[in-house]
């Protein structure tokens, strides 16, 4: 017969099982959306990516990484494997610091990402960020917060922010207004459920969740092309790298996986080839946007715009709101937003789409049901994409479009255009929290003619919902 277990032996069985329970439990968010339709929106996203983005055409470093991308998938728990997702792993040709997974298991890692890693547990830190974010089905639940769209029509939208950046809103343009707007960045509640369950799924895989804190603090102190555009959508819920690491000291790691050469080589590998290029730099052919974006639609822009009509059209924009514009003024959807714009107040220069003259209007999801502190949030966004912009005075109460508003004005050189323009901006909040905005531009000198058309335009708001909030 066995000799009987020593109380050591005991004590330690059992603080092994205390350590284990102490996990945090991580919980799918309710979706009203079934599996096979984030496959069918990851299929469709997946393919638009592959048409706008640079993929890196080099097997040691793709199978690598899928490599790793397979051993963190097996180690997703049960309760959140889906057998219809295809999970698969390949590697963009850009330099900024970013990686994405679309629902249903398409994931892509950039360049960038596993040049800045200091070993391979910081690429599977993120690779299991991401991966969480897919296997807790975060895109498809967001979708279930939003206004309801066809599932087969969002695919779009759902890389438009999921990509970020000038990438995403250009492959995002075109779908329907409004569509995107659950997609325009996880929340800080899915960020920490990525965060927690990905440093599980790294313990399970053999590599220590510490390894996830270290890249994202990397991530963090990354300035200029690096660090922005993942934070952008993947706001720190607070005390990231603090939370992390508590919660891999109640994890173990099971079969503990050490740097083998493989790292080493592939960022050899990399070193060896020609920089990568910007996001932008690669995308460039196929023009920018402002803010929510423009796009061009084979306008031009002219220095003689004719000045607003007196007569006004109506416009319904995706059961979301109704608008009237002057009736000389074109309309030009875009992810998230749509312009309306005259003749000569519209088109690209130097390869960017731009509008000199018109207005705006948009959706942007924020941090606050406040509406001053979404308001002052957007000024901030969109004064890190127009850097010339400066506010011309506060905050102005009133309504828009029947709901409590606010206005306020803005100054800016345009970079495209190197003309002086002033800014109306207009804001309130939907029913689920959402800020919407209308933006109303001129040039500066042309401004007196237009001021008084923004404030119409504004008054004309309609809103699908009759309720205030």
């Amino acid at each position: 017969m066995r000799a009987p277990r020593t109380h050591a032996a005991i004590l330690a069985v059992v603080l092994s099982a205390t350590m284990v329970s102490a996990q945090t439990k991580i919980t799918a968010p309710k979706n009203k959306y079934d599996p096979k339709d984030d496959v069918k929106l990851g299929r469709e996203a997946a393919a638009e990516v592959e048409q706008q983005m640079p993929l890196l055409r080099d097997d040691n470093v793709t199978s690598y990484v899928s490599d790793i991308g397979h051993r963190l998938a097996g180690a997703i728990p049960a309760e959140l494997q889906h057998p219809e997702f295809n999970y698969t792993f390949k590697v963009v040709n850009v330099k900024e610091i970013n990686a994405f997974a679309l629902p249903g298991g398409p994931m892509y890692v950039n360049r960038g990402m596993i040049e800045a890693a200091k070993n391979e547990g910081e690429v599977a830190g993120v690779i299991a960020h991401e991966l969480s974010h897919v296997a807790l089905r975060h895109g498809t639940a967001q979708a279930t917060k939003a206004t309801p769209y066809e599932v087969g029509t969002i695919a779009g939208a759902i890389l438009g922010a999921i990509v970020g950046g000038n990438a995403g809103t250009l492959i995002a343009q075109g779908t329907q207004f409004g569509l995107g707007t659950a997609f325009l960045r996880y929340s800080r509640e899915y960020e920490k459920q990525a965060d927690l369950e990905g440093s599980q799924i790294m313990a399970r895989a053999g590599y220590d969740p510490r390894d996830m804190a270290n890249m994202f603090k990397t991530i963090e102190q990354q300035g200029g092309s690096g660090g922005p555009q993942w934070l952008s959508d993947h706001p720190n819920p607070g005390n990231r790298y603090a939370y992390i690491t508590k919660e891999a000291e109640s994890l173990r790691v099971v079969n503990a996986r050490h740097d083998s050469g493989g790292f080493q080589s592939v960022q050899g590998r990399l070193r060896q080839m020609s920089p990568a290029p910007s996001t932008k730099e690669a995308t460039r052919n196929a023009g920018n946007t402002r803010g929510g974006g423009a796009p061009s639609n084979g306008g031009r822009i002219s220095t003689n715009v004719e000045r607003p009509s007196s007569r006004y059209s109506s416009y319904n924009e995706g059961n979301l709101f109704r608008i009237s514009v002057p009736s000389n003024w074109r309309e030009l959807p875009a992810n998230n937003s749509v312009t309306f714009a005259p003749e000569g107040g519209y088109g690209a220069v130097n390869q960017q789409s731009v509008f000199t003259h018109g207005v705006e209007a948009g959706v942007a999801r924020n941090d606050s049901r406040d509406l001053q502190s979404a308001s002052e949030e957007l000024v901030q966004d969109l004064s890190q994409s127009n850097p010339r912009m400066r506010r011309d005075g506060g905050w102005d109460r009133g309504t828009v479009g029947g709901r409590r508003g606010l206005r306020t004005m803005l100054t800016n050189q345009n970079d495209v255009t190197g003309r002086q323009e002033r800014i109306a901006l207009y804001t309130t909040t939907l029913d689920d929290g959402t800020l919407f905005y209308l933006i109303g531009v001129a040039p500066d000198q042309e401004f007196g003619a237009y001021d008084d058309v923004f404030d119409r335009v504004a008054g004309s708001l309609q809103f699908a919902s009759s309720r205030r909030p």
